[in-house]
């Protein structure tokens, strides 16, 4: 293992990167939120249905899910900041193509455009900072980074709320644009290239996982609507899994594999990702439930349902840059297990104190607790899931590690909704609060997995000694011709 020996970037590329890789993630984790408040708006302006509506917000969530390993291969292979401003510029254009919708056909088809651009951007935002910070300095700048990508989700309800009340509808994704030509044109002028150890892409690949997390992110999309036990829910998860499995088979035969599958062997790794699959399947799983119990077990408009929000989504902001910093002097280990139990001993504690006639004053600590544990996760597992591989599969890593994220999250809504349609509905704000509680409960006793697989975690002492975020990976040894 050879120790890179490159100089170290120059101070104001260094804050470039952080600026404007941080910038992209904000964009991408923004949008995954800020349609939700303007749902009813589009419902009523472009005569959109149910079904339209849904997939306004799945369409998105569904490209955004299925190739963020697809985008990390593309980085690796024609460089990761070309990539990253290619990136944010599919973003950019089909938020205007979003903002100039106008029927809800165009708008979902955009909408997807939208994620397929964003799944391109977030996992290089990682790659991008960790070639640019020393080990010992990657903590605090990923830190800063969960900090911004903390924003995105805190600002949604809120500035989706104002924007709907106060201008239009379309100006959720007009905001979008200024921002990202920006970082787009700064990104290929101030940005270090880079590329991975992989001189081919492996085609076969990016299809066979592309086609498998289509098919299992498909299956709990559709689920709410038509049931757990359709044939089109278990079908989907049945090819999903076949398809997965020919991935992970082909995957051992390629000659420039792009998921090294020996990854998983690492604890780091694998503790990593299983720590941030089960972290958001209660964070967005909650979310969609907290959102409406506002609402309609509340009774508060969407910006006032938002500002409350707020207390929980904007203490990952808050909290994520002191976890990164301190995660440097006493490793990502000791945040990854007391994040998830404070984030599910909030969500419990939420959920049993949850009623029609509640007060928002008996609110506000649960919602702290669980969102200073949610601040203290985001830093530290993006920082374990890069230490853990060689420098130039960091890409890689971080990519696998977003799908997780996103699949967790798709799944959480799922399977909530399904608690809380088995305990509760609309017919009333008691009737909601009662699925809401269930709902919640399920999250927190969920999220206790995600401290369980981070007990099993290295400590810093043994991801110091080993540390193969130091190095640059050698391409991958060819062990059999490629397709």
């Amino acid at each position: 293992m050879s120790v890179r020996t490159e100089a170290p970037a120059a101070p104001t590329r260094v804050v470039a990167t952080l600026i404007l890789a941080s910038l992209g993630a904000f964009l991408a984790s923004l949008d995954v939120v800020v349609v939700s408040t303007a749902l009813p708006t589009l419902q009523k302006n472009l005569h959109a249905s149910l079904s339209d509506l849904e997939w306004t917000v799945n369409g998105y969530n569904l490209a955004f899910s299925c190739l963020m390993l697809t985008g990390a291969a593309l980085g690796d292979r024609f460089g990761r900041r070309t990539m990253y401003a290619v990136g944010v510029a599919v973003f950019t254009l089909s938020s205007v193509a979003c903002a100039l919708s106008d029927s809800s056909g165009s708008l979902i088809t955009a909408r997807v455009v939208q994620g397929a651009g964003a799944a391109v951007v977030l996992p290089l935002t990682l790659t991008l900072i960790s070639d640019a910070f020393p080990l010992e300095k990657r903590g605090m700048a990923i830190g800063v980074w969960g900090g911004i990508t903390g924003l995105g989700v805190a600002a949604g309800p809120v500035l989706g709320g104002l924007i709907i009340q106060g201008i239009s509808w379309q100006w959720i994704f007009w905001i979008n644009v200024p921002v990202g030509a920006a970082v787009a044109v700064l990104s290929l002028l101030l940005l270090k290239d880079s590329r991975g150890g992989r001189p081919q892409l492996d085609l076969l690949g990016l299809v066979l996982v592309a086609a498998a997390l289509f098919a299992l992110v498909w299956a709990p999309v559709r689920a709410p609507s038509i049931g757990w036990d359709s044939g089109e829910v278990i079908g989907a998860l049945a090819v999903g899994a076949i398809l997965m499995a020919a991935f992970i088979g082909w995957q051992r035969r390629a000659r420039y594999p792009m998921l090294p599958l020996e990854y998983f062997g690492l604890r780091g790794f694998s503790t990593a990702n299983a720590v941030i699959l089960f972290v958001f399947f209660s964070l967005i799983g909650s979310l969609f439930m907290i959102a409406q119990m506002f609402q309609v077990g509340l009774g508060y408009d969407p910006l006032d349902a938002g500002l409350r929000i707020l207390v929980w989504t904007a203490m990952p902001m808050l909290v994520a840059p002191v976890a990164g910093l301190l995660s440097d002097k006493i490793g990502n280990k000791p945040f990854m297990v007391l994040g998830p139990l404070l984030q599910g001993g909030g969500l419990f504690w939420l959920g049993m104190v949850a009623a029609p006639d509640v007060s928002y004053t008996t609110l506000v600590a649960p919602l702290i607790v669980a969102g200073i544990g949610i601040g203290m996760v985001f830093p530290t597992v993006a920082n374990a899931v890069v230490m853990a591989v060689p420098l130039n599969d960091s890409g890689v890593a971080a990519g696998t590690n977003n799908t997780m994220r996103e699949a967790g999250g798709v799944f959480g809504v799922a399977v909530l909704s399904a608690v809380f349609a088995g305990h509760g509905g609309y017919r009333s704000a008691a009737d909601f609060m009662e699925g809401f509680k269930a709902a919640e409960i399920v999250a927190a006793v969920v999220v206790v997995a995600a401290a369980a697989a981070a007990v099993l975690a290295p400590g810093k002492r043994e991801v110091d000694a080993t540390a193969p975020g130091l190095s640059a990976a050698p391409p991958p040894v060819p062990h059999t011709e490629q397709v």
